[in-house]
């Protein structure tokens, strides 16, 4: 009797310390972390600028060299959930321009949204303020803000037009020209007397140039095809550009991958000559890049064109001469290329990679120069740490840049390229006392088999103390074009789940972020792997790998393992929890897609060969067509201005569902976007998935 009583006295004495340690870390603490993005530099000088969102209010902060003391511009002091975004100063860094307003991230994310449900219908528009300081100025309604070499003028993009604007707002902006399509992506020559553009017209897209009111559009080397990202040569006498294939012809194989061929031109504008340098391979390796940038095209110095590509299987650059020849591998290696920029001189290139002397490198980003013409590779930013988002400061003596590590989340920093190369964090202070002494856990990384033999990959989080049998948690990220990390996250959605894995592990679970195929960070093969998506969730062989890898470890009580993810994290979910309700004992599905069958392009007059294949494959990757073997508990969160998946998409799965004995709760937020664009949004549905989770699965000890 009396060692029965030592023993509960010891088991509430770990629940209780297991409880303390929880109780040390709420969720408003560990989600009140700044955020940086939009991060530039003037093409002169030392000055950057960028955005911080700061709990929902996001404002403009400047810095200059050579002490980088960061300095609060603008003063929007409330959270309406208005993003910051194509942040830009003028060449000599005197103005910041900047837009307010949109969705960036969703499909059209130029559409006003109204998260805060405010009686004015909202805007997105172009704002300017001096990087001295002042009043902003409304420049007009538009997105996508280009500043001219002079600093005089912005050109931007509203309702397919290009417009223009004084940068003072002295003047009412206008449109520049009229072009048939939508015309975007424009680009001053270098001396500012033209703009390049492109006009996208459905099927074809062609690249003009814009002189003056009076000289009409000039088309570069115009034919049937689909042309895009137009680089002016240094001098500008020349243009680089991209030449696809036009849309059309006979319908292909819906459901096996099809090589995308692509190629790059380059056109003389003193004789209207344009020829063909450099076509990819018609494979799936040489298919168009589908990473950050895509085609991340260039023209550098000594006469060299950079280009991102898949040629060796992995996202990686070259560079070529401008007179065509065989492409130069710059960075040979297991690993893949981000967040590319070009020096001030343009004779070196630095990039964010998951490379370094570390094994675990590959699960975290350092920034990694290169020169042009030679695969001279160096790690700018060793260690244990998250850099990202690299830019040159006009001087090209510094690199500014994002640095976390797995305990600090994201914040601007300045490298130095001589001297002693120290990173000086910059952003420090930006970080509130009571989140920087919350205790974190390090999350270790793990590799597993799924059942086909493909490698799984992911980062385990396990609490310091508490029981020896944890209930678990499967974290599954969206895209599905990403990588969770060794650290906190350089998106915006992922710092938020990285921080709620963060939280999830005080309150005692073991958590699992699962990087599973489709994702980035593991080479092209990984990256479009076989019968995926819509056409055999091949990926979801990885999902349930990781359920079970997790229920085999012997920390984990294997009755108690949950799920949850967002977007096609919330589609995994879903499938998770409709096939394998044995396995994932409760789950939250967050805005999932859970109905592929009627996204199939197949009942057209000229259907394609393998519709029917494509239709029974689509129906068994749907988590719809599971409604009948689903039973375990779930949480459905959704906002009804979603602008990346179809509010639709949940209402269809709760009508199936409600008809069985499922429990189910809902959470809908109404005008919110996929995003959760106001903190207090973003907080609560954080808060929503931890209580259920918590609910479910936490077993309380008397």
């Amino acid at each position: 009797m009396f060692g029965n009583r030592i023993f509960i006295a010891f088991i509430w004495l770990l629940f209780s310390f297991n409880l303390l340690y929880a109780q040390s870390l709420d969720m408003e603490t560990i989600t009140s972390y700044p955020f940086p993005s939009e991060l530039t530099s003037a093409a002169t000088g030392s000055r950057i600028a960028l955005a911080i969102n700061e709990r929902g209010k996001r404002n403009i902060y400047v810095a200059e060299g050579p002490d980088f003391q960061l300095r609060k511009l603008t003063a929007y002091d409330q959270d309406n959930g208005d993003e910051i975004t194509s942040v830009c100063l003028s060449f000599d860094g005197q103005r910041v321009v900047y837009v307010k307003g949109g969705d960036h991230g969703a499909y059209d994310e130029s559409v006003p949204r109204n998260p805060s449900s405010l009686p004015l219908e909202p805007k997105v528009q172009i704002w300017s303020i001096p990087f001295a300081g002042g009043t902003p100025v409304l420049l007009a309604d538009g997105d996508y803000p280009v500043l001219s070499p002079d600093g005089k003028t912005v050109v931007f993009a509203e309702q397919g037009q290009i417009w223009r604007a004084p940068v003072d707002g002295s003047q009412k902006a206008k449109r520049l020209f009229f072009a048939k399509g939508q015309n975007s992506s424009p680009k001053w020559s270098p001396d500012g007397s033209q703009l390049v553009f492109v006009s996208s017209r459905k099927d074809h897209a062609l690249i003009g140039i814009y002189r003056d009111e009076q000289t009409p559009i000039r088309w570069i080397a115009p034919t049937f095809s689909r042309d895009a990202s137009p680089r002016w040569s240094p001098d500008g006498k020349k243009l680089a550009f991209i030449r696809m294939r036009p849309s059309g012809g006979a319908p292909d194989s819906l459901t096996v991958d099809q090589p995308d061929p692509w190629a790059i031109w380059i056109a003389d504008l003193s004789t209207g000559e344009a020829k063909e340098r450099w076509k990819s391979p018609v494979n799936l390796r040489g298919s168009i890049p589908n990473t950050n940038g895509s085609f991340n095209l260039h023209w550098a110095a000594k006469d060299r064109i950079v280009f991102l590509s898949n040629l060796d299987g992995w996202p990686h650059l070259y560079s070529m001469p401008a007179e065509g020849g065989q492409p130069l591998l710059l960075t040979p290696g297991h690993f893949m290329a981000e967040h590319i920029g070009l020096s001030p001189d343009k004779c070196t290139l630095v990039f964010s990679a998951n490379t370094g002397p570390d094994k675990d490198d590959i699960d975290r980003r350092h920034i990694v120069s290169v020169p042009v013409d030679k695969a001279k590779l160096k790690v700018l930013t060793p260690g244990s740490g998250l850099e990202t988002f690299p830019v040159f400061t006009g001087d090209g003596q510094r690199l500014a840049l994002v640095s976390a590590t797995a305990v600090q989340p994201g914040i601007p920093a300045i490298l130095n390229l001589s001297g002693d190369k120290k990173l000086d964090l910059i952003g420090r202070k930006l970080i509130p006392e009571t989140l920087a002494k919350t205790p974190q856990v390090v999350p270790t990384r793990v590799e597993f088999k799924a059942a086909d033999g493909g490698t799984v990959y992911g980062q385990l989080f396990e609490p310091k103390e508490g029981l020896s049998k944890k209930p678990a948690v499967l974290f599954i990220h969206g895209g599905p074009s990403r990588q969770m990390l060794l650290g906190w996250n350089y998106g915006d959605y992922y710092s938020n789940t990285y921080a709620l894995n963060q939280y999830l592990v005080s309150r005692g679970f073991v958590v699992l972020s699962v990087n599973y195929r489709l994702g980035i960070g593991y080479g092209t093969e990984f990256h479009n792997p076989p019968a995926a998506g819509r056409y055999g969730a091949s990926e979801y062989l990885d999902v349930k790998a990781a359920g079970e890898w997790l229920a085999a470890q012997p920390q984990v009580d294997a009755g108690r393992i949950g799920v949850y993810g967002g977007s096609y994290g919330g589609f995994l979910t879903a499938l998770a929890l409709g096939r394998d309700s044995r396995l994932f004992a409760a789950g939250v599905d967050v805005h999932g897609v859970h109905n592929f069958m009627g996204r199939v392009s197949v009942l057209s007059a000229e259907p394609a060969p393998d519709k029917d294949l494509a239709i029974r494959l689509a129906k068994e990757s749907s988590p719809v067509s599971y409604v009948d073997s689903w039973t375990s508990p779930v949480l459905f969160i959704h906002g009804d201005d979603d602008g990346n998946v179809d509010f639709h998409e949940t209402i269809d799965l709760l009508n199936r569902l409600g008809k069985k004995q499922v429990d189910i709760e809902t959470l809908m937020v109404p005008d919110e976007t996929h995003h959760w664009l106001k903190y207090e949004h973003q907080v609560m549905v954080d808060q929503a998935i931890a209580d259920f989770l918590e609910k479910k699965l936490l077993k309380k000890i008397i």
